[in-house]
């Protein structure tokens, strides 16, 4: 291959395997080219990603060698993708009789999952998660992208008690919105003791399911890292967590009851 066919090629592969070391002799036997070669080329990348702001390439020293795509987000990629969410969910028909608004559109799209698992990735990347876990909710397609882009496992934590699932750890929540008891199960077969675990919920506005998810944790023995949650309500104030990261805040104009305005969080 020609030297910028090697180019492109390690650029695919590097992006298509985020935060997964991949060794200078990997590439070398793939192109049939030199260390030399290789060394070379992934310096090209290397500039060519960070001029762009496209995220961070980073080289592993040690015996066999190394380098790996880290999917960090610029600070105005992110304002501008929160930004267009915003100003989709402010759309009038979004609007659901009974305060509620709709948004499983935008969680399931293919184009804003990836990017919103992007940005909660590029958020935790040095805190060495190694599970991500959400419940049964929408969020599962962003929790699935920001285990993709940390290379690490994701589990979902059930609201029923599937026979697929075996035997299972339930925890017993009380909702934040609805003042309801309910249920969420977790595998046993998923080993989750002294691992460090990122929680991801879709939305919070008592924040009950993401302090049941955490009760869990911490009954399996898991560490906790998070929780991290995609959109936010304003009201009420006092939430049950403490220390969880919101992308998105939402409130209620006081002059027109019936707007709801998301306002972006600042870092």
């Amino acid at each position: 291959m020609k030297k910028n066919e090697r180019v492109c090629a390690i650029t695919k592969i590097l992006t298509d395997n985020p935060n997964r070391v991949l060794t200078y002799n990997y590439f070398s036997q793939l192109f049939e080219a030199s260390k030399t070669s290789v060394c070379e080329d992934v310096a090209i990348v290397k500039s060519a990603v960070e001029v762009m702001k496209m995220g961070k390439i980073e080289t592993v020293s040690g015996a066999a060698g190394g380098v790996k795509y880290l999917p960090v987000v610029s600070d105005e990629e992110e304002r501008a993708i929160l930004l267009e969410i915003a100003e989709r969910l402010m759309e009038p028909e979004r609007k659901i009789q009974g305060g509620f608004l709709y948004y499983s559109d935008i969680l399931s799209s293919p184009y804003y999952a990836q990017r919103l698992g992007k940005i909660i990735a590029g958020k935790y990347l040095e805190q060495g998660v190694e599970y991500v876990v959400t419940t049964e909710t929408k969020g599962i397609p962003v929790a699935l992208e920001s285990a993709r882009f940390l290379n690490v496992p994701m589990t979902v934590i059930r609201r029923s008690n599937k026979v697929t699932e075996g035997t299972t750890t339930s925890m017993n929540y009380v909702s934040g919105s609805t003042n309801k008891i309910n249920t969420m199960y977790l595998s046993r077969r998923i080993n989750l003791e002294g691992k460090k675990v990122l929680i991801i919920d879709d939305f919070m506005k008592g924040g009950g399911t993401a302090k049941g998810m955490m009760n869990l944790m911490e009954e399996v023995g898991a560490v906790i890292i998070g929780p991290c949650v995609i959109f936010v309500t304003e009201e009420p104030n006092e939430k049950l967590v403490d220390n969880y990261l919101p992308l998105l805040r939402m409130r209620t104009s006081l002059n027109d009851k019936e707007k709801t305005l998301v306002e972006l969080t600042v870092k």
